[in-house]
Formats: structure tokens, C-alpha cells, sequence
């Protein structure tokens, strides 16, 4: 199957296929005799592999590290785990971080009156000066 068709498959926009094997995420695919690309169903495997890690957040690094352990059949589940529990820890802190700065703007939102005055608490804090008094 040629680039768009890997790319209906797997889901993976044909740019971003062009970019992971530009990389070297994944192997470039066989070419035709007029240099087209060619994938069976092992690249569109892979790419979709690729495309559940990074829909799950992985970098490109880790998505990287993950494709080479999928791949060798030899490998030892327990450092897939411990990617896997490094990245939980990462997103959760992510999260406490989100939830920060939702708290932090609920607030802000709350203190401002949204009318035709010019005075907002949220340009203030963002410009890091004082809450306006009025003016």
C-alpha cells in the first residue's frame, strides 16, 4: 500500500510518517521503481504502535525505547513497567499542576467584575502588579 493508504490504516497522517521515519522512529518502508513507498501490514503494525504511545503522551524518545522492547521478543516486561510507572508519575504531576492553575484562574475569574471598567484582576496578576483599587 502506498504513504495514504498506510496512513488511513494506521491513522497516522502521512506527514507525520514522513517525519518518524525522518528521525529514524521507524524504518523507512521498501520503494518502488519510481521511489514510492510501500508498506505492508508489519509498517502499518508499527505505526499504529506508535500512534497509541504517543496518543498515550510518550515522547518521541520513550515511544522510541518502547518500539525497540516491543520488538525484541528477548526483552524484560519489568523495564516496559518502568517507563510505563515513570510516566504515570509524570502525567500525575501534570495533572496536580492543570489542577493549580484551574484553582488559580477560577479565582482570578471570580475576583473580576467583567464589566466596561478598565481594572481586571487577571491582566493584573498576569502583569504581576497589585489587584487595581478603582482607578
Amino acid at each position: 500500500m502506498n504513504i495514504g493508504q498506510a496512513s488511513s490504516a494506521s491513522g497516522v497522517s502521512a506527514k507525520m510518517i514522513r517525519y518518524y521515519e525522518s528521525i529514524g522512529l521507524i524504518s523507512p518502508p521498501l520503494r518502488t521503481e519510481s521511489n514510492y513507498r510501500v508498506y505492508g501490514a508489519d509498517e502499518v503494525h508499527t505505526l499504529r504502535f506508535v500512534k497509541r504511545a504517543r496518543t498515550l503522551g510518550f515522547s518521541v524518545e520513550e515511544t522510541a525505547t518502547l518500539l525497540g522492547l516491543w520488538q525484541d521478543k528477548t526483552r524484560a516486561s519489568a523495564e516496559v513497567k518502568d517507563i510505563a510507572t515513570a510516566h504515570i508519575g509524570a502525567l500525575e504531576t501534570k495533572i496536580t499542576e492543570l489542577q493549580s492553575m484551574v484553582k488559580t484562574l477560577k479565582h482570578l475569574a471570580h475576583c473580576c467584575s467583567g464589566d466596561n471598567r478598565p481594572n481586571c484582576p487577571i491582566l493584573d496578576d498576569l502583569a504581576g502588579t497589585p489587584a487595581s483599587k478603582g482607578h
